[in-house]
């Protein structure tokens, strides 16, 4: 069985966020909505708000939307909290829109980096935003946590501001930008902000108001962990500063002693005199001025000149370094490590990658260290403070954070003339979510391209059963449009829930940036069978017709539990089930810290028996990336060729993505493998870069698509590979290109089979059946389908 989360040593190490006395406000009770406007704040009763978030997503009163779940943990507090809500930031006008807060501002971009919302992998501008009324784009500015900071300074100056959110996660150091290319400085600095938290911070922010309303100054509160500041000077108190600004630092080199060479004339050819002869020298002086002689200095002693003779006969004490006696390093709780100053990163991409290391080794709540980044130089320079990680919730705190009074609706604000919010105001990232429950935090999996260990950590914080069931029973009982399906029980993986180390001493002390790479650590608990029991019971209740698991697999875990795999394939899989081995090569696989194909036919070969057990014609839909640091083009070809032998056809191709602080995007900027120690010689990573090389690593993913081609001929050609260039089925992509334009219309967007065309004479034309084997659909493995295409009419002479 696994281990109870609350024994662990992060349930003794903080204080619970429930055992804070209430503020006085309280007293005005729970609002169904928390107010947006000055008319709901009056009709709460309220003068004025204690905390005012603001965020670059519509309102959605919902677990699963950070401005929400702080806003409802705050007002549980006792604290009025209200929301400005993607708010037009040309002005400072409308952050004054719910007047003065009495304690701070809060400011997130929203559930997502302002940049990633805008912006896709290849730098376009998307036409559409997930977060907001109507999908509409445009509703918040790039680098929305420093604008919304700047706006909210501007529109009252002596307010704390508080930074938060993903946006906020992801740059707290030194960071480099897709977008421009560069590096930039911490988000703290470039923002202006009084604190920033990072992570999940439900913990930090109790704290912080608790003392920013019993009027402790913001700029005393330095000893939150889970958050990051500006300091002018190191602090007064005792810290012991590890010096990490530097790479392949080299000791003094010594010329090899010459063995013909008296001892001066060794001391000599090395830029030294003799110790000796320095202080025969000094005491003949002496002797002329008529003083006694000096002491020797001990420090210019040299272990090749005799001993000098004190008053007295006394010889001197020698001090030699035991090696059998190992130095007790200073304590973790007062250590601080300084990083590689800004201007250094911005200037070096190997102390970049190295600055990147030692971040992600400070990960781990139970031993991490304090970082320091210097910013600046001359009367400019300040140090960016980053304290140790939050202490993760325990089941219980999760419990409580979850089961707030949460409306789970957008604010009315946003309904239609109808009352409604499935039209045109409709918010996509709500309706993706609105009958799932999130039933746990963090991954462990380390994936390099990934950004949730970044953020939420890799410790796994679990939901109680009995809090997962009331919200199963809460959407079927109130959510408007309920149809008996839950979309989801899961997180940021399907298959983590109440999974974690054997020992709690070993997991407060480990290291390592993944649990299950290269392999699963023989310290896990791969147990499911928690899991288990609570698909069975929440599909098992009243008004549940089916539940769906919409969260991604980790796979190489679920083979480990066999019962897991029967129980979601025969129950829980709506036909279609989602996976990511993104690659099947070694090279990129070892620098996404993915596992290897082998663990995936394992999966797959468990997932077809036992579909077929039940008699389910079941697909897996695998997902794959292009362009990742440490993809060569001959991997890119591999791979396609195995999606061919297997019949895939990709629709939807994702391109690798440097979002900021990812491993994958320190590989990505240096050229280096921060997953091993960095020096000037350290390990090179092939990186892809430019348009045409990414666009051609696509290509191969999407081999199908005769768009696509003609680039893959002059590819194929140039890598000695034209034996794939042919009519037969043994080759990659044909001779011929279509007379047409080759145009490749989504599958998103025509994704049923057309009625039969009608002829002139006004009567229906049979439509020919497509040929055995032949795949149509979007999606990988799906069986042939009758969508109305006739057979491509090849060029005259062809067979």
């Amino acid at each position: 069985m696994n281990a109870p989360v609350d024994v662990s040593f992060f349930a003794r190490a903080a204080k619970p966020i429930t055992s804070y006395r209430k503020y006085w406000a309280h007293r005005f009770g729970t609002a169904k909505f928390l107010p947006t406007s000055r008319e709901e704040m009056a009709a709460l009763g309220w003068d004025s708000c204690d905390i005012i978030v603001v965020s670059g997503d519509a309102y959605v009163d919902h677990p699963s939307f950070g401005m929400s779940v702080i806003g409802r943990v705050l007002e549980a507090q006792g604290f009025r909290v209200g929301i400005i809500a993607q708010p037009d930031w040309q002005s400072a006008e409308p952050f004054r829109a719910l007047g003065k807060p009495n304690l701070f501002f809060g400011v997130t971009s929203g559930n997502m980096d302002s940049m990633i919302n805008r912006y896709t992998a290849d730098r376009k501008i998307r036409s559409d935003d997930a977060y907001t009324p109507g999908d509409r784009a445009g509703s918040r500015p790039d680098r929305a946590a420093i604008v919304y900071s700047q706006r909210c300074r501007e529109a009252y100056n002596d307010v704390p501001i508080v930074l938060g959110g993903i946006e906020g996660s992801l740059r707290r150091i030194a960071h480099y930008d897709y977008w421009s290319d560069k590096v930039r400085r911490s988000v703290v600095v470039d923002a202006k902000s009084d604190l920033l938290l990072y992570g999940n911070a439900e913990r930090a922010v109790v704290e912080i108001a608790h003392r920013l309303a019993a009027r402790e100054p913001i700029e005393n509160i330095t000893d939150v962990r889970g958050t990051a500041f500006v300091r002018r000077q190191m602090p007064g108190e005792a810290w012991f500063e590890i010096d990490s600004t530097e790479v392949d630092m080299p000791g003094r080199v010594e010329a090899h002693v010459n063995p013909y060479l008296m001892v001066s004339e060794q001391a000599k050819a090395q830029g030294a005199t003799c110790a000796r002869e320095d202080e025969a020298q000094a005491a003949a002086a002496a002797a002329e001025a008529g003083q006694p002689p000096p002491l020797p200095d001990l420090s210019k002693l040299s272990l090749m000149a005799a001993a000098p003779q004190l008053p007295g006969g006394a010889q001197p004490m020698r001090f030699v370094a035991n090696p059998a006696v190992r130095l007790k390093p200073p304590p973790r709780d007062r250590s601080v490590i300084r990083l590689p100053s800004y201007e250094q990163v911005r200037s070096d991409p190997i102390l970049y990658a190295h600055a990147n290391r030692v971040l992600h080794l400070e990960t781990n709540p139970g031993n991490a260290r304090s970082l320091v980044q210097a910013h600046g130089e001359g009367t400019t320079a300040r140090d960016v403070w980053i304290n140790p990680p939050p202490i993760p919730l325990t089941t219980a705190e999760m419990d409580y954070v979850f089961d707030l009074p949460y409306a789970r609706s957008p604010h009315p604000r946003y309904a239609d003339e109808n009352g409604s919010h499935d039209g045109a105001t409709k918010i996509p990232a709500w309706e993706m979510i609105r009958f799932s429950v999130n039933i746990m935090r963090g991954c462990f999996g380390g994936c390099t391209f990934c950004s949730i260990t970044e953020h939420e950590g890799r410790i796994i914080q679990s939901r109680s059963e009995e809090s997962i069931i009331r919200e199963v029973e809460d959407i079927r009982d109130k959510v408007a449009g309920f149809t008996g399906v839950i979309s989801d029980l899961g997180g940021p993986t399907a298959n983590m829930y109440r999974l974690g180390c054997k020992t709690p001493e070993i997991e407060a002390a480990c290291r390592k940036p993944s649990c299950v790479y290269p392999g699963i650590c023989s310290n896990l608990h791969t147990d499911h069978g928690p899991l288990i029991k609570i698909y069975r019971r929440a599909r098992a209740l009243r008004g549940i017709k089916k539940i769906l698991i919409g969260s991604g697999l980790r796979y190489d875990l679920a083979v480990q539990s066999p019962e897991y795999v029967k129980e979601l394939v025969q129950h829980h899989v709506g036909g279609y089930l989602k996976i990511a081995p993104e690659h099947t090569e070694s090279g990129p696989l070892s620098k996404m810290m993915k596992p290897g194909i082998g663990s995936y036919d394992r999966f797959k070969q468990m997932f077809e028996k036992f579909s077929e057990e039940v008699g389910k014609k079941q697909f897996l839909v695998p997902y794959f990336i292009a362009a990742h640091p440490g993809t060569t083009d001959e991997d890119m070809m591999n791979l396609a060729l195995w999606l061919k032998r297997n019949s895939f056809r990709a629709d939807q191709v994702q391109t690798f993505y440097p979002s900021p602080m990812a491993t994958a995007t320190a590989m990505y900027h240096s050229g280096r493998n921060p997953l091993r120690k960095i020096g000037r010689d350290s390990e090179t990573v092939d990186i892809v870069r430019g348009e045409r090389r990414r666009r051609l690593h696509k290509a191969f993913l999407r081999y199908h698509d005769p768009k696509n081609w003609p680039l893959l001929r002059e590819a194929l050609k140039d890598m000695g590979r034209a034996d794939l260039i042919g009519n037969g089925k043994h080759h990659l992509i044909p001779t011929y290109q279509p007379l047409d334009d080759g145009g490749y219309q989504s599958a998103r967007r025509k994704n049923s089979t057309p009625a039969p065309q009608v002829a002139k004479s006004r009567k229906a034309t049979a439509v020919e059946p497509p040929r055995a084997g032949r795949i149509l659909t979007q999606h990988t493995g799906l069986p042939p389908r009758d969508n109305g295409s006739r057979p491509r009419v090849k060029p005259s002479g062809r067979r």
